[in-house]
């Protein structure tokens, strides 16, 4: 069985574009990790080649400097005001993801890390560029249907809704179909916190005990599979069989790398 790997790390660094739209502290932690990676090993692994956000009031630029990265913004609320589309016409998201790829092109990068971008990628850009993203969600767990349960902007809100005790962050391959990408690594479980006679038949009150426990989850896991999940990419360490199917270190991971 012939494996190839999604980055073969005797072609050089693995060079990336790093999409994001708020904070950026995914995008950060990966800088991060980049940096102590060539300061232990004299050399590059990867290199973050170029930090694009669709928001113009992000932290893009403060992270640029910090790590002397450039940087692009493509502000798409003001990208749809002046085509006068709706944000829900997600059918001429191909349009804004047309510019976003020749905005990319030049920089040579072969992976793109979505590290909290909130846009959703349209074709376009998902089939040009391999792309990994981080989801603070369980993506083994499935319905009864056999999809997985915990997809979309709520997911934490969702989990604590139906009472899971604990909850994880996920990174997979990002594909057409939202969060549903072949699983690469999922995080340590990070217990649910819940206030003491706090009542999560409240909307307000749910919303809240997730915001808190979704921050919780940022730190102990995006910030902690998300660079590491990008580090195994770049040591060759992810490959495909010639069904597709991904590897860890040459050993099938139908449900990803546990953490």
């Amino acid at each position: 069985m012939k494996l190839t790997p999604l980055h073969d790390p005797a072609a050089g660094p693995l060079r990336i574009a790093a999409l994001m739209s708020g904070s950026g502290t995914n995008v950060r932690r990966v800088l991060e990790r980049g940096e102590a990676i060539r300061l232990a090993e004299g050399r590059p692994l990867f290199t973050v080649a170029v930090i694009f956000s669709d928001r113009h009031d992000s932290q893009a630029p403060a992270i640029g400097r910090d790590f002397d990265v450039p940087v692009l913004i493509h502000d798409l609320g003001g990208w749809l005001a002046r085509h006068k589309v709706s944000r829900q016409d997600l059918a001429r998201r191909e349009d804004f993801d047309r510019e976003n790829v020749a905005l990319l092109r030049p920089f040579g990068a072969t992976v793109v890390v979505y590290g909290g971008y909130m846009s959703i990628a349209s074709p376009t850009l998902i089939d040009t560029f391999l792309g990994v993203n981080v989801h603070p969600a369980d993506l083994r767990v499935e319905k009864s249907d056999g999809r997985r349960r915990w997809t979309g902007a709520h997911a934490v809100r969702d989990a604590i809704a139906a009472n899971e005790t604990y909850i994880y962050s996920s990174t997979h391959l990002v594909i057409r179909e939202v969060d549903m990408g072949p699983l690469l690594m999922v995080s340590p479980p990070v217990a649910v916190e819940v206030p003491p006679g706090a009542d999560l038949t409240d909307p307000a009150t749910l919303a809240g005990v997730a915001d808190q426990n979704q921050d919780r989850l940022k730190q102990a896991g995006d910030w902690v599979i998300f660079p590491a999940t990008v580090e195994a990419l770049a040591r060759g360490e992810f490959a495909r069989d010639d069904s597709g199917r991904l590897h860890y270190q040459g050993r099938p991971v139908p449900q990803g790398v546990a953490l």
